[in-house]
């Protein structure tokens, strides 16, 4: 498959131009040859680019994978569905964090009281995380969120929830973002199955 890269020089997207290289797809960089006669795109690059940077391939008529968190998902969606592309959306690609939220989701109807406590690279650009906003819409109980920056991270988060006489703590820890390449992977393996919009979320592959 040949595939057009946003942000292949960033942390994610140098790791993912390797391991694409790798699965046996033809990779370019998006921003010096542009979307035109490629089969898909991915994007990993910041809030304020994404919506450029999917314009540019809806107008090319190239599904796209977007690993980028922060930006405007409804206008995004509607903007896939005008043009009748698939995009997808994870504001996770690790396998382990699609987990960490479906436990959550089944703790709230258990404990109604928890908050989440999600911590990154001082790099990252939004706050609350994706993930973490994801969780709470998932668990339908509105937890606080608290955001922590600091280097040395790359991405965790723990969700603690609390009732009379106990806690319960579910925690994922991305250690590397090499956790992030197989689910990218299969994104990218599916994309063009889905309907014209945007679906959310790696659960929904999986």
């Amino acid at each position: 498959m040949r595939v057009a890269l946003y942000g292949a020089s960033g942390k994610v997207g140098a790791l993912l131009s390797s391991a694409l290289s790798s699965a046996g797809h033809d990779v370019v960089d998006a921003r010096v040859e542009g979307p035109a006669g490629c089969d898909a795109a991915i994007d990993f690059t910041t809030p304020d680019a994404v919506e450029a940077n999917v314009g540019a391939c809806l107008g090319a008529r190239v599904p796209v994978v977007i690993g980028t968190t922060g930006f405007d998902l409804d206008a995004t969606d509607a903007a896939a569905r005008a043009a009748n592309v698939p995009c997808f959306h994870a504001p996770n690609f690790a396998q382990g964090a699609v987990l960490m939220m479906r436990f959550a989701e089944e703790a709230a109807r258990v404990f109604p009281r928890a908050e989440i406590i999600e911590l990154h690279s001082e790099t990252k650009r939004d706050a609350p995380s994706g993930t973490a906003k994801a969780t709470a819409a998932r668990m339908g109980t509105d937890p606080a969120i608290h955001s922590v920056r600091l280097p040395g991270l790359v991405a965790h988060q723990e969700v603690v929830f609390g009732g009379p006489g106990e806690t319960l703590t579910i925690r994922h820890d991305t250690t590397s973002r090499e956790a992030f390449v197989p689910g990218v992977l299969l994104a990218l393996e599916r994309v063009r199955e889905l309907p014209p919009g945007l679906t959310v979320g790696l659960d929904v592959l999986l």
